[in-house]
């Protein structure tokens, strides 16, 4: 059987490091024994998309006390026939249900709750589809391949009344919960900036030929909304995430975790310009994303600001890591100091000597905070609320938006357009290829 996460030892550990207090209301949540969703105490899951992310999913949550995985769904005939049995044998012979298709999972009434961990341009598709058949769900980072879609998404939460996380991590983390809060009290004085990294060792893609459509792949499923291209293997598997198509650049990959925990100790939504600078620059390859990029997010009225750089080739880490790992975080100011935030932790350095601050590490515990959500009816108690999913994804979007048209935006954030800017607008949302439409909500 897979091990359950054991609360008690889960909590001491936290304890152990000071910051038990970090889980709040959530410690409470999880014993409270409200009425859970399904007929016997337990929460089925189904899991779409089951070859990276989301068998970090299937473990994640069959790992809650009261949860269980009972569904699997993917495209390729392969990936499923290996992912399910390996499951079944890991589950002690537990049978679990196969899908080749989303819509047909969403409808099966013995499924409580989706997680999805598909490609960025099925993501809101299929999470509507989900909400829409009475599920809740688990939506991986970033919740919308387009601003515009992310805002359905929310609205298709609240009409259905249905709760909905967002797959960024670091708002579970009660070290990170501990220090935005301290960073909201004042712990570095008033915070006027905030700088997100997201410097990563990606070696080219290379090029790959246009070839025949691999055995067992529904492709026209795998495509979706985007429009139909012949197969290449550097548009599939984890290398779609650099075509525009499919993907968001590593803004909108890696660099959404880091955005999200950017806006949220700024205490800001969307703002009303942003810059954009860069491209692909070092490797002759088939990749359309920047592989380097810098945005600037301004919010007068605030009078705060977010920067965000992206790399795909590291020289220096700026504090975040070591040697030559990954460097990855948030870096906040303010006129008493600098605190730097990082999966899963944060530091602070005050006055003019730097002197160490306040200090903490624990790790995510999302799954646990989706299961609680669920169960309370309350979207307090999720880890990342779709709303904020959105806000963060749309903030990449933006970026985004700003470096392909090579020119400054003003952005409102009440209408989430850019009032008369007809050619920026476009890029709000894209042509759905039919069926896989997502819907306006009303």
């Amino acid at each position: 059987m897979v091990p359950r996460l054991n609360r008690r030892d889960f909590v001491t550990t936290l304890s152990s490091a000071g910051i038990a207090a970090g889980l709040g209301g959530f410690t409470r949540l999880a014993r409270a024994g409200e009425k859970p969703a399904s007929r016997n105490g337990v929460i089925r899951v189904g899991c779409v998309g089951i070859r990276g992310k989301g068998s970090h999913h299937m473990a994640g949550l069959e790992s809650v006390d009261g949860a269980e995985v009972v569904a699997l769904c993917d495209i390729d005939e392969s990936i499923l026939g290996s992912k399910a049995d390996a499951w079944e044998k890991r589950t002690g012979g537990r049978k679990v249900k196969r899908f080749g298709d989303y819509r047909k999972l969403v409808e099966d009434p013995e499924i409580d709750v989706v997680s999805i961990a598909t490609c960025n341009h099925t993501h809101t598709l299929i999470a509507i589809a989900a909400l829409e058949g009475g599920k809740d769900v688990y939506v991986e980072k970033p919740c919308s391949h387009n601003l515009w879609e992310g805002r359905q998404l929310v609205a298709a939460a609240r009409k259905h009344g249905r709760m909905c996380q967002h797959g960024t991590q670091g708002r579970s983390s009660p070290a990170i919960r501990e220090g935005i809060q301290k960073l909201h009290e004042g712990v570095i004085g008033d915070v006027y900036m905030a700088r997100g990294l997201c410097f990563k060792w990606r070696p080219s893609i290379g090029h790959t030929p246009d070839e025949p459509v691999p055995s067992g792949v529904n492709y026209d499923l795998w495509l979706g909304p985007a429009p139909v291209r012949p197969f290449s293997h550097n548009r599939f598997h984890y290398n779609w995430h650099w075509h525009w198509d499919y993907g968001n650049g590593d803004m909108g990959n890696q660099g959404v975790h880091e955005m999200d925990m950017a806006r949220w100790g700024l205490g800001v939504g969307l703002p009303k310009r942003v810059h954009a600078g860069g491209g692909h620059f070092m490797f002759d390859d088939d990749q359309e994303t920047p592989n380097t990029l810098v945005t600037i997010y301004e919010y007068p009225d605030e009078k705060k600001m977010l920067v965000f750089e992206t790399r795909h080739w590291i020289t220096n880490q700026e504090g975040f890591g070591a040697g030559d790992s990954n460097a990855v975080g948030v870096t906040f100011y303010g006129s008493e100091g600098y605190m730097q935030v990082y999966y899963f932790g944060y530091k602070t350095f005050l006055g003019k000597k730097r002197e160490a601050g306040p200090t903490a590490t624990a790790p995510s515990n999302e799954y646990e905070r989706f299961i609680a959500g669920v169960r309370s009816r309350d979207r307090q108690d999720l880890g990342v609320e779709i709303e904020d999913g959105h806000l963060s994804s749309g903030l990449c979007h933006l970026g985004n938006i700003a470096y392909r048209l090579k020119r400054t935006v003003q952005f409102d954030p009440q209408t989430e357009t850019f009032g008369d800017d007809q050619e920026a607008n476009a890029m709000l949302t894209r042509e759905y290829r039919k069926p896989y439409v997502v819907p306006k909500i009303v």
